[in-house]
């Protein structure tokens, strides 16, 4: 050892943080979450891949943006409990999905014994990787002003970077029969109506259910209600953790979820979850 120091300029460390950075734009841009609070939501990310949860931002980013934003809702629950000026409640909600992605035993408990910690390392993710690293795309956001040239590039080399071992994670998360659209022109209100039409419905990590139960749940409600039915793909030993669902008639979905953005229900004794369409 020499003893010679190097100096990494900004740029250099925001193009080594680009798959943090390009999961941060999601949240920000995409989803249109609070900048602020993404800004802990990455550094609870971040420390759990470098406590030993490897890939943990990339298994996120490679997942569909409404699973992306159902992870970040778990995050918020996990920061509750380890931060003392939001008192973690004993009714909390679970975090499948978090469970599900980091493919280890992890519960809010785990951030519970942790949250000494927790609080004092996720702090100091914030003031040393996340600020300095996303700060411009905070900015942005709080703003609303998000250009082409001070975004798409640093998310460009993020996923240009993703190991090739990450391909088999998204095939495996691509949603059954959900196939591109046909070339050629289709209709702007016709898009709508889909969308209108669409709910997507998550399962606990557990409590496996099939796709003729779903059906047979909703169909006798409403009778035939259901146009399209597409099932999470997984490999044989793994349990689907969503599926998104295309009813005939977009009053379905208001009586399903009673006018509010997401409701809680029970098939054959599993609790599931389910809310409205998103882009």
């Amino acid at each position: 050892m020499d003893g010679t120091r190097y100096t990494v300029t900004l740029d250099e460390f925001k193009l080594f943080h680009g798959i943090d950075r390009a999961l941060y734009l999601v949240l920000v841009r995409d989803l249109l979450r609070n900048p602020q609070e993404c800004l802990y939501i990455m550094a609870l990310w971040l420390w759990l891949e470098r406590g030993g949860f490897y890939n943990f931002i990339s298994k996120i980013l490679s997942l569909p943006p409404f699973l992306i934003n159902e992870l970040a809702d778990e995050a918020v629950t996990c920061l509750k409990c380890v931060n003392a000026q939001f008192p973690f409640s004993s009714e909390a909600a679970e975090i499948p999905l978090t469970h599900s992605l980091a493919k280890k035993d992890i519960s809010l408990q785990f951030f519970l014994e942790r949250h000494l910690t927790a609080f004092n390392e996720i702090q100091n993710l914030v003031r040393g990787v996340c600020v300095p690293s996303m700060s411009d795309i905070m900015e942005m956001g709080c703003h609303g002003r998000f250009t082409e040239s001070s975004t798409m590039v640093p998310v460009h080399a993020a996923l240009s970077s993703v190991d090739s071992s990450l391909v088999q994670s998204i095939s495996s998360l691509r949603i059954r029969g959900d196939a591109s659209p046909p070339l050629g022109r289709v209709r702007a209100n016709n898009e709508t109506s889909r969308n209108e039409r669409t709910m997507f419905v998550t399962f606990s990590k557990g409590y496996p259910v099939t796709e003729d139960e779903v059906r047979q749940f909703f169909t006798r409600l409403f009778g035939n209600c259901i146009e399209s039915f597409h099932m999470q793909e997984v490999w044989p030993d793994e349990q689907a953790l969503y599926a998104k669902i295309v009813f005939l008639r977009a009053s379905f979905i208001r009586a399903i979820l009673g006018g509010v953005g997401k409701a809680k229900f029970t098939i054959n004794g599993k609790h599931k979850n389910a809310r409205h369409s998103f882009n």
